[in-house]
């Protein structure tokens, strides 16, 4: 038997699908406790999805080098790193942002192997069989870390097909080389929205943002559902300056249409709004984990975890990244669902019957979240 027939048929403790925040924050918890066998399958790049973001983006979510005094930085994702130190940088860009993910994995020599599609994932008596385009591998267990930025919500009313999602635009820059003189619609005002509309109108660009909510409009202290203080100030002084941004709130669009390259955009107070220029979706992502969907329920949208989020129905299946929740509570930040990494880990190490000892770092530093009251 060739090298190559046993890697294609390989058996791990522990299958980590996803080589983002969330994959490569709980690969470096899964190092800490010398795991026995443990892989971290990528099908781009480590940090992709940062990647991909449009190149002016930067984090909401600033950096500091606080560690040194028992603060982490928020945009950390272990207890001994900082990507305001490692990159200069306190609100970095997606770029930057994967560069720190890159180098957290090979400090820890994380086994990443980048390039690999899990295509398939079954549940049998013993473990977990994912069929990936390097061969079939058999897991005790499977963390899921894949995130979202797969699945934008892309379809939310008829005519969506004729305007651009966001996060599949890479520059705004170029973006704005391509508009017309006319105005620019962006169709929902959340961090996304906003970020888009104040870059554009940095770029000379007429904006109005549609949001039925107008969420600028509200403060509270969860960023997840309002805008964050940094955009929130952003777009102040923006508009305080004069920039060229309308914001129309209690507007549901329900519809786009286009004519002779022109776009009406349809809203739910009964005007249209009419422009040259291809109008941009804002409205984020699908709350689904589209392959594993079927080893999860579903309530309001929100896959059903444990208290050591694991997948409700599937034993063995755990969720990490932006998609865990509990009591209603979105854990959609870094900063939020790190603290849930060692959490997994440790759950993991009990069944395995490996000392759990090194995660008591993990709870000196305050990235084990136990208590969700």
């Amino acid at each position: 038997m060739t090298s190559d027939t046993i890697r294609k048929y390989e058996s791990l403790d522990v299958a980590v699908v996803g080589a983002g925040a969330a994959g490569v924050g709980i690969g470096a918890v899964l190092a800490d406790l010398d795991i026995g066998s443990y892989v971290i399958f990528e099908r781009d790049d480590v940090g992709a999805s940062f990647r991909q973001w449009p190149e002016e983006m930067q984090f909401i979510t600033p950096s500091f080098p606080s560690n040194s005094f028992g603060c982490r930085d928020l945009n950390a994702i272990t207890t001994d790193t900082s990507p305001a130190f490692a990159l200069d940088r306190e609100h970095p860009t997606g770029v930057e942002y994967a560069e720190y993910l890159q180098g957290v994995a090979e400090f820890h020599d994380l086994p990443v192997r980048t390039g690999v599609e899990v295509e398939s994932l079954e549940r049998h008596k013993d473990g977990f069989v994912l069929h990936t385009t390097s061969g079939v591998i058999h897991s005790r267990f499977v963390v899921w870390a894949a995130g979202q930025f797969d699945q934008p919500n892309d379809d939310p009313f008829p005519g969506a097909n004729y305007c651009v999602h966001n996060s599949r635009v890479s520059s705004w820059s170029e973006f704005a080389t391509e508009c017309v003189d006319d105005l620019v619609v962006i169709i929902g005002g959340y961090e996304s929205g906003i970020d888009a509309a104040l870059t554009l109108a940095n770029y000379g660009q007429e904006v109005l943002v549609l949001d039925e909510e107008g969420p600028w409009q509200f403060r509270g202290p969860d960023p997840s559902e309002v805008l964050s203080p940094h955009t929130s100030q952003q777009l102040h002084d923006a508009l305080e300056n004069g920039a060229s941004i309308a914001l129309g709130d209690g507007t549901r669009v329900e519809r786009v249409d286009m004519k002779d390259s022109t776009f009406d955009v349809r809203g739910s107070d009964g005007e249209f709004y009419t422009t040259r220029n291809q109008p941009v979706l804002a409205t984020g992502f699908e709350r689904g984990l589209g392959l594993v969907d079927e080893h999860f329920d579903f309530e309001d949208g929100f896959p059903q975890i444990t208290e050591h989020d694991e997948s409700a129905t599937t034993l063995g299946l755990f969720l990490v990244g932006p998609q865990v929740a509990h009591n209603g509570q979105q854990f959609c930040f870094i900063y939020k669902f790190r603290q849930r990494f060692a959490v997994v880990a440790d759950e993991i190490a009990a069944r395995l019957g490996i000392d759990r000892s090194p995660l008591d770092v993990y709870r000196e530093k305050n990235m084990f979240l136990e208590d969700l009251s």
